[in-house]
């Protein structure tokens, strides 16, 4: 643990409940894709998977269990909530989940650090993490409808991974033999897909602008 762990961790509890802030305070879950979320829920189960038989520390549970439960929680609200699930817009929310979870399986049974059931699944959640927000990405690109929470939920989506490259590269100059060559460049192309959206986010901050993603 270090500083710049302890940030990532935080901003992306704070993502979440922003999130979670809008759809049960605002009964909304306008502009947030369900695509996305399901597959952060697909990638904490396959993450997490052993939370119950390997134990790292108290805080390492308890934040397994706080995304583990808010992931699904999120998706059961867009789902199946009757108030919320009016809200989502599922004709612009189309991306096809096929296309993003086979590939990162496949991916993940090919390269891995050790071919067992428990390290393939974990390589799978992280190459499948560095590409879930896609879905989300495209569907405020084609609604162009971005309200104040959705903007800083992604932002500190975002912001999470960035800081995780901080914690990265502080662990290499600071422990002997600290490569993860497959956490790094997933973790760097996930953040790579976030550029424009921080882009646009920045320019409507400075300009005090509603913020607005090009079609």
């Amino acid at each position: 643990m270090n500083l710049f762990r302890l940030a990532g961790d935080m901003t992306h509890l704070a993502s979440v409940i922003v999130l979670l802030l809008k759809i049960h305070t605002i009964k909304s879950c306008a502009g947030i894709s369900l695509k996305t979320q399901e597959l952060y829920a697909l990638v904490f189960a396959a993450r997490y998977l052993d939370i119950c038989t390997h134990f790292i520390s108290l805080y390492n549970t308890i934040m397994k269990l706080i995304f583990l439960g808010s992931s699904f929680s999120i998706v059961w609200y867009i789902r199946r909530h009757k108030i919320v699930r009016r809200s989502y817009d599922k004709d612009q929310d189309t991306f096809r989940h096929v296309f993003l979870v086979l590939p990162c399986l496949l991916l993940a049974l090919l390269i891995h650090d050790k071919f067992t059931f428990r390290e393939v699944l974990w390589t799978f959640s992280l190459y499948l993490e560095a590409v879930a927000i896609v879905p989300q990405l495209l569907l405020l690109q084609r609604t162009r409808n971005i309200d104040n929470l959705t903007g800083q939920y992604v932002f500190l989506l975002g912001a999470y991974r960035a800081l995780y490259i901080l914690n990265w590269m502080y662990r290499y100059f600071t422990e002997d033999n600290h490569v993860q060559w497959i956490t790094w460049i997933s973790g760097l192309i996930q953040t790579l897909l976030y550029a424009d959206f921080f882009y646009y986010y920045f320019q409507s901050w400075k300009n005090n602008e509603k913020l607005q993603l090009p079609a």
